[in-house]
């Protein structure tokens, strides 16, 4: 597990709700981690908080090893973006791995045509699910990361967006606005990868299930973790869909590629048609007609339908 200067620098938005929280708690020693909120912090150890054992005041405790610096933050309003990325540079210099989890929810349960509502929400589904990861990527590749391409491989650096699997099937319950706000960030996400391949930065996106109701939410966690860890690029991930990969399981190395993903390279590929590896164990190459993914399958091109009859259908989170 990396320590000290070693750790990994990690930005995570939306680290507040749910699964910023639980990415916080399960991986605050191995990350040194700018936390960006706007309301709740993460329960999880702070630069705001100092642990003392009363009955052993001078015994270490694992809490005071937290390296999370928590930031509040709008990021949809101006300059908020770049003053996030600024204060992570200046508190560690770097940042090697982006997570885009921020989001804004809100259903129109009555349709698109109940009244102006699905229009008003438009612009706020789309400011902060696709404009947010889009400005945080370009100002973090302007700043620290277009210049530096053998250090950026070294590093392994990357952003892991958090989308879901409404961004690639419509489901019940009125989530038109969030559903295309995610297929958009989904979409983002390869000319990401296309275009940041340049300089050696790679791009996935993770596309769970409703969480924790169908997936625990400490999955949907480490599956961001996994990606980190990989090879992959280019990539959108379903997580918790068991009826795709006809298995439970745990994480990205259990799920599908939606789309094509490829190893990064010096120079890596987005395209569709690329062979599909496993993206955790990169074990070897598999052909179209067996991809290696521990069981399940990837798929290219347009995503399954969503299976008929079974009632459990993806449900977004509140908005952070």
């Amino acid at each position: 597990m990396p320590t000290g200067d070693n750790r990994r620098v990690c930005l995570l938005t939306g680290a507040g709700g749910r699964l910023g929280d639980a990415f916080c708690r399960a991986f605050y020693t191995r990350y040194d981690i700018v936390a960006v909120c706007r309301t709740r912090v993460p329960a999880a150890p702070s630069q705001d908080e100092w642990f003392i054992d009363p009955l052993e005041p001078s015994t270490p405790l694992p809490e005071n090893a937290s390296r999370i610096h928590v930031v509040r933050a709008d990021l949809t309003r101006e300059g908020e973006v770049e003053r996030v990325v600024d204060l992570a540079l200046a508190k560690f210099g770097t940042v090697d791995l982006l997570v885009n989890n921020a989001a804004h929810t809100r259903m129109q349960p009555h349709g698109l045509v109940d009244g102006d509502s699905a229009l008003d929400e438009f612009d706020p589904h789309f400011a902060l699910n696709v404009g947010v990861p889009l400005r945080l990527s370009t100002r973090l590749a302007q700043r620290c990361w277009m210049h530096g391409d053998t250090e950026n491989r070294e590093r392994n650096r990357n952003i892991v967006n958090v989308s879901s699997i409404s961004g690639s099937e419509v489901y019940p319950g009125g989530q038109a606005m969030y559903s295309a706000s995610k297929a958009a960030l989904n979409q983002l996400t390869r000319h990401l990868a296309a275009e940041f391949a340049e300089f050696g930065v790679r791009a996935n996106a993770i596309a769970p299930n409703s969480f924790p109701a169908l997936v625990p939410t400490e999955q949907v966690a480490a599956s961001i973790a996994e990606l980190d860890a990989g090879a992959m690029t280019g990539g959108i991930y379903s997580v918790g869909v068991p009826e795709r990969t006809g298995v439970s399981g745990n994480g990205i190395a259990d799920s599908i590629s939606i789309d094509g993903a490829v190893a990064g390279g010096p120079r890596g590929s987005t395209q569709d048609s690329a062979t599909q590896l496993d993206p955790m164990s990169q074990r070897g190459a598999a052909g179209p007609e067996a991809p290696a993914m521990h069981g399940g399958r990837a798929m290219t091109g347009t995503a399954a339908a969503p299976p008929t009859g079974s009632g459990r259908h993806a449900r977004p989170e509140p908005p952070v």
